[in-house]
């Protein structure tokens, strides 16, 4: 019953992923923005609504170890599993505004972030609240980027859809995405208990994987749409957004106190290896562009992860 509930959560994300990014490219080409710019707020925020529910649910519920690796393994997922899958899939471009911007703001995020758990082994209310209002500034510019801006040209027939029709294409997307979540989530903890291992080790890894299907829905369905600058704007955004907005809030209504030091010494390095392994792997090969190369290379390291994950 639980893999069937497992795969039934699957399936509401992944048919939630293609309402989101259908609303999203209709509604940047409705604003006149770029769809990066689409991908790094609406997608992101509404991708990365699961860790908000699973990781304020599990504060308020005294699993700190929960609330703390959802983020950090599923910012591990984002890039190892979800971009690798994406880009055996199809290129991703890369965006010059990845370099100048995007990127910098993900590592001082990912930074500020291990440094606020390695000073005293917690997360308090006003670093939450540091950690929120540079989100907040963080989608000001990015919104402030965005003006003057040439939007994108590509003209079909999202142009013509409704707002009406947009708002229901954002509703069904939002709750198939948190049954979805919910579902898969539920399924994957029962498993993982019937095999014994501990609470940490689920949620950076098998709950974290369930929170993140979002992403490579939403992701999956933007390469198989050609809407490649969306697919990479989510995940350097979700990632963003589980720092600032998951952690963030979550700490400001419960400070989360970590309990297991290899949340520290293991899975926020590895988070920050993945962050910054971004950048080479946009300029070695061919410049500019995430390929199958290096894809593949993104999910071997992830399985290498989740090897040593389980088995140290």
């Amino acid at each position: 019953m639980d893999v069937v509930l497992m795969l039934l959560g699957f399936g509401n994300l992944v048919v939630g992923g293609d309402f989101l990014v259908r609303a999203s490219v209709a509604l940047s080409l409705k604003l006149n923005v770029s769809k990066m710019v689409i991908g790094l707020t609406v997608v992101s925020f509404a991708t990365s609504l699961p860790e908000l529910l699973v990781s304020l649910n599990a504060a308020l519920n005294g699993s700190p170890s929960i609330a703390i690796n959802n983020v950090v393994g599923s910012n591990i997922a984002n890039i190892g599993l979800v971009l690798g899958i994406t880009a055996l899939i199809g290129t991703i471009y890369v965006d010059k505004t990845f370099y100048r911007f995007h990127w910098p703001v993900l590592m001082l995020f990912s930074m500020l972030f291990y440094y606020f758990l390695s000073n005293d082994n917690q997360l308090s209310a006003v670093e939450g609240a540091i950690l929120f209002t540079g989100l907040i500034i963080f989608i000001i510019l990015v919104l402030r980027k965005s003006n003057g801006s040439e939007p994108d040209d590509s003209i079909d027939e999202l142009t013509v859809i409704s707002n009406f029709k947009i708002g229901i294409w954002l509703l069904i997307g939002a709750i198939a995405l948190y049954f979805g979540s919910d579902w898969l989530v539920k399924g994957a903890v029962v498993i993982a208990q019937e095999i014994g291992v501990s609470e940490a080790v689920i949620s950076v890894s098998i709950i974290a994987v369930g929170t993140s299907v979002p992403e490579l829905a939403a992701s999956v369905m933007a390469i198989v749409r050609n809407e490649k600058a969306i697919s990479l704007g989510n995940l350097i955004g979700s990632n963003i957004f589980n720092i600032g907005s998951v952690l963030g809030l979550t700490a400001m209504i419960k400070p989360i106190i970590v309990e297991d030091p290899l949340i520290i010494s293991r899975d926020l390095i590895w988070m920050l290896v993945f962050a910054a392994v971004l950048l080479p792997l946009a300029l070695l090969l061919k410049r500019h562009e995430i390929k199958k190369t290096e894809g593949f290379t993104l999910v071997f390291i992830y399985g290498l992860f989740l090897y040593l994950v389980f088995t140290y």
